[in-house]
């Protein structure tokens, strides 16, 4: 691994933990000898731990002094594991110069036939239409300008499907460029992985790129953490100026700082600080002053805007015309039965909750019942395969209706085998992304509509994530299709949903059913539900064992994120009512069947 402080070439990484930790002891104005006090060290240990020809300082001394000189505890501990291994010297830090990314590479949307841009030696690139600013890059401007002077900033564009958020960002940075920026954007094995991997290794003067930015924040594991390593990144002086932009739909950027309802769950409290005062709303169409500077710059010879505007000149939606929206939108409209079936169940799987990837074989059985009885009748033999290559061809910005993708294999050391009761993914063969803008309208249009018995057959028959089947488990609740949800929830639970598994240990105990109940809560625990523990320590107390009880009422306190006492409010009060001897200084009950 590569750091910019690099005084040691031998080992890089323990020349940036003993700067990091360098600079907290300047910070915090003390000496060794104080910080041995305040660490519980001995004054040898730490001497050394600075010391620039000693050893590499244990975990332990590293875990201490960094709590003690107000440190970030996981970033010092990973700096001291690459450290000890030798100071992964072979990999270089996250990212590459700016001048060396390809727009379309960092997602800005493909606009026009692919040529050669001016300047460019890369064969294939295509030239972007003439870039036109509007409110929301005076903003981003400043931004860069902070980063610039050495302050880091992040914002995050909020706006609806290809209103130019992603290209607004490439702009932006290009003054960056020249002052020999890196940019860094996230994303093998998965953008979650590869953000969480990574970020305590981002070096100064990088931008961190993290379009579609749900795929970081709203991640059910790890977003919560992106969210508290990107504050890291943010507020320690230095580590800094770094830029971090991202883009995000409004109804993300509307859940996850929504604030929650009083004793209810709140998944996103971190990602919820981090965005505080760093989202910048993108009007989903140009206005007068927006219209009249593209109709300037296509009298100056930019064909490419010219021909939007034939289009888009009187709604202002000039980016989703560049974008290939309007067309995309044509083509279902336009599409033919066995086609418009598959988009219609990849617009209802999408919405209920299905990942971003979907089967093949899921879409083609849950297509059956979108069609009528005449259209279905009408259906030849090969009748997918002429409607999924029908949904692959391009429209206008190289985008497709349905697109074949390959999701990128996992590239991490082995794991232990997982439960015996949980079963191995399926192969789920060939597997299909719907195109964003249609993504959104079906949210929209086919918002009040339940999906079709085939829907349902055929999730049950071919989904196998957990997260999957539990969101669809949901929505079948909600529209009335109890048997469908009766047994895609206990299918999400055989596939190791701990939502599924608690909601089934809920529904048997109150059946009365109290062996069947312990069994599902007792799976969930083991998957980490603290929920679960807490029925379970419920039933054990209502059948008079309250020793047993207590035990699975401080494992839940053990489980709480943070520790015992990091369910705050929820576990306390929750202890405190229960326990009226009151909390030990862990945040635990004392004893309370004496």
């Amino acid at each position: 691994m590569q750091y910019e402080r690099n005084g040691n070439g031998d080992n890089p990484a323990l020349t940036e933990l003993r700067g990091r930790l360098s600079d907290g002891l300047a910070r915090n104005r003390i000496n060794k000898t104080e910080l041995a006090r305040r660490s519980g060290l001995g004054r040898t240990t730490v001497s050394e731990a600075f010391q620039s020809d000693g050893p590499v300082p244990s975990a332990h001394t590293v875990e201490a002094l960094a709590r003690a000189l107000k440190l970030p505890v996981g970033e010092l501990l990973a700096l001291q594991r690459d450290a000890d291994r030798g100071g992964g010297a072979q990999r270089p830090v996250p990212g590459r110069p700016i001048g060396q990314w390809e727009p379309h590479a960092l997602e800005v949307h493909p606009v026009g036939p692919s040529s050669i841009a001016s300047g460019s030696d890369a064969p294939g690139a295509r030239v972007l239409p003439g870039y036109v600013k509007r409110r929301h890059d005076l903003v981003l401007a400043e931004a860069v300008r902070d980063a610039a002077a050495g302050r880091s900033r992040m914002v995050v564009l909020a706006g609806g499907s290809s209103t130019g958020k992603t290209r607004a960002c490439w702009e932006a940075v290009q003054p960056l460029a020249d002052m020999g920026w890196r940019l860094w954007h996230p994303f093998d094995p998965t953008r979650a992985e590869a953000a969480l991997d990574d970020l305590h290794r981002v070096a100064r003067r990088t931008v961190v790129w993290l379009n579609e930015a749900q795929h970081y924040l709203g991640d059910r594991k790890a977003g919560e953490r992106i969210a508290a390593a990107l504050h890291g990144l943010l507020t320690t002086p230095e580590r800094g100026p770094v830029l971090v932009l991202g883009t995000l739909w409004p109804e993300y950027a509307a859940r996850y700082t929504a604030l929650p309802s009083p004793g209810g769950e709140d998944p996103y409290s971190r990602v919820r600080e981090l965005l505080s005062g760093r989202t910048l709303s993108v009007p989903e169409a140009f206005d007068a002053q927006a219209l009249a500077t593209a109709a300037a710059l296509a009298r100056d010879g930019d064909r490419l805007l010219a021909d939007a505007l034939t289009r888009a000149g009187t709604d202002g939606r000039v980016a989703q015309d560049l974008a290939g929206a309007p067309e995309l939108l044509n083509r279902y409209e336009r599409a033919t039965p066995g086609a418009r079936a598959v988009l219609e169940a990849a617009m209802d799987a999408r919405r209920l909750g299905v990942g971003l990837h979907l089967p093949q074989a899921f879409l083609i059985d849950a297509a059956a019942d979108y069609l009528t009885d005449t259209d279905y009748d009408q259906l030849t033999e090969d009748w997918a395969e002429q409607a999924f290559a029908e949904l692959a061809e391009l429209v206008h910005g190289k985008q497709a209706p349905l697109r074949n993708t390959t999701p990128r294999p996992r590239r991490r050391p082995p794991t232990p085998s997982p439960p015996a009761d949980i079963p191995p993914p399926a192969t789920a063969g060939p597997m299909f992304r719907l195109a964003d803008y249609l993504e959104q309208h079906g949210r929209i249009t086919r918002r009040p509509l339940c999906p079709p018995a085939s829907f349902w057959h055929a999730a049950l028959t071919h989904l196998t994530h957990p997260d999957d089947l539990n969101n669809l488990t949901q929505a079948a609740q909600a529209g009335h299709r109890l048997q469908w949800a009766h047994h895609l929830r206990h299918r999400a639970a055989d596939h190791g949903s701990t939502d599924a598994l608690y909601s089934l240990a809920q529904m048997r105990e109150r059946a009365g059913d109290g062996e069947s109940a312990e069994r599902f809560a007792q799976q969930a625990a083991a998957h980490g539900s603290t929920d679960a523990l807490i029925l379970l320590a419920q039933m054990r107390e209502e059948a008079g064992d309250g020793e047993s009880a207590e035990h699975l009422y401080r494992q839940a306190a053990d489980h709480s994120t943070g520790g015992p006492q990091g369910r705050g409010v929820r576990l306390d009060g929750f202890f405190a009512m229960r326990w009226p001897h009151g909390l030990d200084p862990d945040g635990r009950p004392t004893r309370p069947w004496q």
